[in-house]
């Protein structure tokens, strides 16, 4: 049983700063147990990064950067520190092999992508319906 700390941070402190192709990117590797998402790392040699490296690649601020993105975008756009976020140290214990913690961030990431879309359809709606 995955521990609800790393999710809670997961939900609160990684997925607000997320891009969209960010979020599109770790469902596509976290549904396939991807080799390409890697632990105990941030980046041996892109495209192999872990779960911070992946968003950071696909994050306007850090998408330049090669091996300390992750490092990086924990620090400075998520504002956490890399070496005690809950969520890196549950990584760091087995990746893509603990298949309790890959499910549920899964679930957490197209949660995610479930809330965007209903709040981009509501948008939309308001934007219609101001126009009548």
């Amino acid at each position: 049983m995955t521990s609800t700390e790393p999710l809670a941070e997961f939900r609160t402190r990684w997925l607000p700063h997320a891009t969209d192709a960010g979020l599109t990117r770790l469902v596509g590797l976290l549904s396939s147990a991807s080799p390409l998402l890697i632990r105990g790392t941030f980046a041996r040699a892109v495209p192999m990064g872990c779960l911070a490296s992946h968003i950071a690649w696909n994050h306007p601020r850090t998408e330049h950067l090669d091996e300390d993105a992750g490092v990086r975008w924990l620090a400075k756009v998520a504002r956490l520190n890399p070496a005690t976020s809950a969520v890196i140290l549950a990584w760091d214990r087995a990746g893509v092999h603990d298949n309790d913690l890959r499910a549920s961030l899964l679930a957490e990431c197209r949660r995610e992508q479930e809330r965007r879309a209903a709040a981009f359809d509501a948008e939309v709606e308001e934007l219609v319906g101001a126009g009548r």
